[in-house]
C-alpha cells in the first residue's frame, strides 16, 4: 500500500499521525492553528486524542535559522474523525487510508499463522476467553455510562453535554453528525419551553453591544450562553440531552 500520510506507532501500540502533516495532505486553506482549533471544537480532548508537540523549523529570518512551532500527534481514531469532517474527496481519501493502516496493523499484531498447533490452541482459548471477558466489561460499560447519564448536572454541564453529544454523533457515523444532532436539541428546546433561542441570542448580543462589550466577545457568545442565563432553560437543555443520550443508545460505540 502506497503510503499517503506517515502514521507511527509509540510504545503503547497506539498509531499516530501529524496534524500538520494531515492538514498539508488534505489541501485545508485555513491555516493551521485555526483549523486545528475548529477541529478541536467537536470534542476532541488534549491527551486523550491528541498530545501537543514543539517542532523546529527552518526560518532564515529566526535567530539561529529555526523556529519553533505547535504541531499534534492524533491518535488514529480522531485522524480518521477529522478526514471525514472535511467532507472532500481528500478527506475521503485520507479516511479509508487510514482504516487500511489500521486494518493491517493489526493484522500483524495478531498473525498467529506461524505459532505451533499447540500454541494456536492455546490461542485460541485465551481469544474466547478474553472475547467473554470483554463482554462483561461492555456491559459494565453499558450501566456506568447510564449512570453518568442520569448524573449529569449543572455543575460543568457544557462539558458533560458536549461529551455526552460527541458520543451520540459517533453512533451516526461520526463528528459530521455533532451539529445536525445538536440543532435537533435546540429545536426540542424551543418546542418544550415556548421560546425561542435564536430571538433570545439575538437580544443577548444588543443588550451586550449596548454595554459596550467588544464586538470579539459578542461574536463568539452562542445559543448555550442563553441557555446558561436562565435556569429554567437549562434545567430543560440538560433533560433532553439525557433523554436523547439514552435514545442514541451512547453506550453502543464503547
Amino acid at each position: 500500500m502506497k503510503e499517503l500520510i506517515k502514521v507511527k506507532a509509540n510504545e503503547n501500540n497506539e498509531q499516530l499521525v501529524s496534524g500538520r502533516e494531515l492538514h498539508e495532505f488534505l489541501e485545508v486553506e485555513t491555516p493551521y492553528k485555526k483549523w486545528f482549533d475548529r477541529m478541536s471544537e467537536y470534542g476532541f480532548a488534549e491527551n486523550v486524542d491528541f498530545t501537543v508537540l514543539d517542532k523546529n523549523v527552518h526560518d532564515d529570518t529566526s535567530f539561529g535559522g529555526t523556529r519553533k512551532i505547535a504541531d499534534h500527534a492524533m491518535k488514529l481514531d480522531m485522524a480518521k474523525e477529522v478526514s471525514m469532517i472535511q467532507r472532500t474527496e481528500k478527506g475521503k481519501q485520507a479516511r479509508l487510508y487510514f482504516i487500511q493502516v489500521e486494518k493491517e496493523y493489526q493484522q500483524q499484531l495478531l498473525d498467529t499463522s506461524k505459532l505451533s498447533p499447540e500454541l494456536q490452541m492455546f490461542n485460541g482459548l485465551f481469544q474466547a476467553m478474553a472475547k467473554q471477558e470483554l463482554e462483561t466489561k461492555r456491559l459494565e460499560t453499558k450501566v456506568d455510562n447510564i449512570s453518568e447519564i442520569v448524573a449529569l448536572g449543572s455543575t460543568d454541564w457544557r462539558k458533560d453535554a458536549r461529551s455526552l453529544i460527541n458520543q451520540m454523533a459517533k453512533t451516526q457515523g461520526g463528528y459530521g453528525a455533532y451539529q445536525e444532532i445538536q440543532s435537533e436539541i435546540y429545536r426540542e428546546l424551543d418546542r418544550r419551553a415556548g421560546s425561542s433561542l435564536k430571538i433570545r441570542l439575538t437580544n443577548l448580543q444588543n443588550r451586550m453591544a449596548g454595554e459596550g462589550v467588544p464586538k470579539s466577545k459578542i461574536k463568539k457568545t452562542n445559543k448555550l450562553d442563553v441557555i446558561g442565563g436562565d435556569k429554567r432553560l437549562l434545567e430543560i437543555y440538560l433533560a433532553i440531552v439525557k433523554e436523547y443520550a439514552i435514545k442514541y443508545g451512547v453506550w453502543n460505540d464503547k
